[in-house]
């Protein structure tokens, strides 16, 4: 089987003609990215948050235990 050397023309590859990609898309910024990016976005989002009321939490029960202790 012969391989081409050019990318966009796969020879024996069995795909037929390859997708020419734009420059942003070469660059691994196609529009599926933006959409990884807002997911990244929430998740992390999402991460702090919880940190978040968890700190506040462990806050509110040491502050508690803080005052039975003086009393």
């Amino acid at each position: 089987m012969t391989d081409s050397k050019n990318i966009n023309n796969p020879v024996g590859q069995g795909g037929g003609q390859r997708k020419k990609l734009s420059r942003a898309e070469r660059q691994n910024n196609g529009p599926h990215r933006n959409l990884d990016r807002q997911g990244a976005a929430d998740r992390k989002a999402e991460l702090v948050r919880k940190m978040r009321e968890k700190a506040r939490a462990a806050e509110g029960a040491g502050q508690a235990g803080d005052d039975t202790a003086e009393s």
